[in-house]
């Protein structure tokens, strides 16, 4: 295990610079060849590498999303636009409400199914009115509070299994729905200012088999020139389908015909009961699943969202018993309209860590691996507000915005009654960190093709990850690392590079700053999975940067950080932790014949959940069990191993 405290190792080795000599010929502080020979004098110059990092949000709804102007949205795609970039705007309960800092970039993916169908219910058109069920859900919206949100979740049920009225269901071919993609479109234009706040035309691709959650969001790297040519696909036949195969050849198609370039991010595998990252095909009666599936699902599903306002897909207790920061923020109550109970059994085909387990199981037997994504965090907030800080937490739904009864209120039951989901459980929104040479729509969308990406639960903490065979516990301490990073290995969502000679295990190199405005840092890990000789998936986390001197106990576990909150504020200080932490880790165990892939968690001391805010700010008295604090984290994509012939 290598550790590596950089509160001590900086101070002697602050600012370690280049120098070079008029033959072009490079040499450090101490008079040795540097490892960068051809580089000019100058450390930033001519950088062939992405330099800054850019955080946003993935997943956003306004009120154009049935389930959230049902539910009481009123803000729109602009209103979200001005709130994302920094602006204040009032919520839809009325309240000011402002970020903290701008987020770097947007993307509204507001649902395909029923596209425009939301203002008609509302407003009461004759189409509407003319139907037993849109006259219903009618009268329910306007009436508002309890009535639209129960109306709101009745929707979703309704839509999730099947039984949604044709009349309120607006698909490709209704005269609403071009005119309100045409405005997504519009909206999206009017606020993308490159090199500031980078828009994306977006939609959500909503399938769900009877309650099972396998949605996908759907960005296009494009402008209205080719994204204006077609509309949204979605899960409703004949025009649509819910399987993901129809949606990947309606996205093939996109590209053939535009010339375009788009991508699918699937998300809350927690809510699917066992579909996300299924070993069969569900679709086709359970057979296997075939090469071309795998190849297919590999390209144009590079990503997946690990966090989002719906719990933390990154790990699950009783998949990871030996990790005692894998219970975070879990839902593990059943499918998304809670129709159905979860069973232990369909957790392993739920979880990022498991999932990419699995997909390494499959490359074994296919010859390509289905399940190979990079991660993104986001909020999939509809209430067109994206508020990733505890202390300014506005919610999922409108009915979930700031108040004294939010944390209390029952969320979600069984149809026998049985609570499903309470109100708390409900996290702040997640952001996707993206590595990229500007803030740019190429440049971005690039950089989430090649999973050069990671997902924070909402703090902004700088992340590198880079994998490779001749990494050294120095490299850790330069202060252009990242040029180290690149020249040796390969970052965050790569191959690993063949092995160099003599090489007899990978290395990896990582770093994390903290949020400038957040908490600081617990420590650093490295999760590695990989598949036995025996088929088997196993895992293993590894500590290897930590604060604070402590050291491991007996059983390689370090002590805790130690917990500054208080909760009369609420607040913390940072006087536990380290502002940056980092290392050279080198697998202990590794063995070339075996599939692995590696990735980073970041994990922060102790800080104030959005639930001790809202105790403080409306002088509560909650349950016990209601969380009031917790260690927010980020995850990288992973960088996979894979034995040569």
């Amino acid at each position: 295990m290598t550790r590596t405290l950089f509160a001590a190792a900086l101070a002697s080795t602050a600012l370690m610079g280049t120098l070079a000599s008029a033959t072009g010929d490079s040499i450090n502080s101490e008079g040795l060849p540097s490892p960068f020979p051809e580089r000019p004098y100058s450390p930033y110059a001519d950088r062939p590498f992405a330099t800054e990092v850019y955080f946003g949000d993935t997943h956003a709804h306004t009120a154009l999303s049935a389930d959230a102007g049902g539910a009481g949205a009123r803000l729109l795609p602009r209103d979200s636009y001005r709130f994302a970039r920094g602006d204040q705007v009032t919520s839809n309960t009325g309240q000011p409400v402002k970020l903290s800092r701008p987020l770097d970039f947007y993307m509204i993916t507001d649902h395909s199914d029923a596209m425009g169908a939301i203002t008609d219910i509302i407003g009461g058109a004759p189409n509407i009115l003319a139907d037993p069920q849109g006259k219903k859900f009618h009268d329910a919206f306007n009436k508002g509070g309890e009535a639209a949100q129960q109306a709101s979740q009745e929707m979703i049920a309704s839509f999730s299994q099947g039984t949604i009225s044709p009349a309120l269901n607006y698909q490709p071919g209704n005269p609403a729905y071009k005119r309100v993609w045409d405005d997504i479109i519009a909206a999206a234009e009017e606020f993308n200012d490159p090199g500031t706040f980078t828009t994306f035309i977006a939609y959500e691709w909503t399938s769900l088999v009877s309650g099972d959650n396998l949605h996908r969001n759907v960005i296009f790297r494009d402008g209205p020139e080719r994204a204006g040519q077609i509309v949204p696909y979605t899960t409703t036949p004949p025009v649509g389908s819910p399987n993901p195969r129809d949606l990947w050849a309606w996205l093939q198609n996109y590209e053939d015909t535009t010339g375009g370039d788009v991508l699918a991010i699937p998300h809350n595998g927690n809510l699917s009961n066992g579909m996300m990252f299924a070993m069969q095909d569900d679709f086709a009666d359970g057979a296997a699943f075939d090469t071309a599936y795998a190849e297919t699902r590999q390209k144009w599903e590079r990503l997946y969202e690990a966090v989002q306002v719906k719990g933390d897909g990154e790990a699950h207790p009783l998949l990871s018993p030996e990790d005692e920061f894998a219970d975070y923020e879990t839902w593990d109550y059943g499918n998304l309209d809670a129709s159905e109970r979860k069973t232990p059994e369909m957790l392993p085909a739920e979880y990022v860590r498991s999932g990419l387990q699995r997909g390494m199981m499959l490359e074994g037997q296919l010859g390509a691996n289905p399940f190979k994504f990079g991660l993104v965090g986001a909020s999939d907030n509809h209430i067109g507000l994206t508020t990733p800080d505890d202390d300014n937490f506005f919610g999922k739904f409108v009915a979930y915005e700031p108040s004294p009864e939010r944390a209390t209120h029952v969320s979600k039951k069984f149809a026998d009654g049985e609570i499903a989901l309470n109100a708390w459980q409900y996290i702040t929104a997640g952001l996707t960190a993206v590595w990229a040479e500007e803030n740019t729509r190429g440049a971005i969308f690039d950089a989430m093709e090649r999973r050069e990406v990671y997902a924070t639960t909402g703090p902004r903490m700088r992340v590198r990850f880079f994998g490779g065979w001749e990494f050294e516990e120095s490299d850790a301490l330069r202060r252009d690392l990242a040029m180290v990073g690149y020249t040796k290995g390969v970052p965050m969502g790569a191959d690993l590079r063949p092995a160099a000679d003599g090489a007899t295990a990978p290395s990896f190199l990582v770093y994390a700053l903290r949020d400038p405005m957040g908490a600081n840092l617990d420590r650093v890990q490295i999760v590695k999975g990989w598949i036995d000789a025996e088929g088997n998936p196993r895992e293993k986390v590894y500590d290897v940067a930590w604060s604070d001197q402590r050291q491991p106990g007996a059983d390689g576990k370090l002590p805790p950080v130690g917990d500054t909150v208080d909760l009369s504020v609420p607040s913390w200080t940072n006087t536990i932790g380290a502002s940056e932490l980092g290392g050279v880790w080198t697998d202990p165990e590794f063995d070339p014949s075996l599939r692995a892939f590696y990735y980073a968690r970041v994990i922060e001391i102790p800080t104030p959940r959005w639930t001790a805010y809202d105790r403080v700010k409306f002088n509560l008295e909650l349950p016990a069990d209601i969380p009031l604090k917790g260690q927010e984290r980020a995850y990288s994509s992973p960088i996979w191993y894979t034995p040569q012939g």
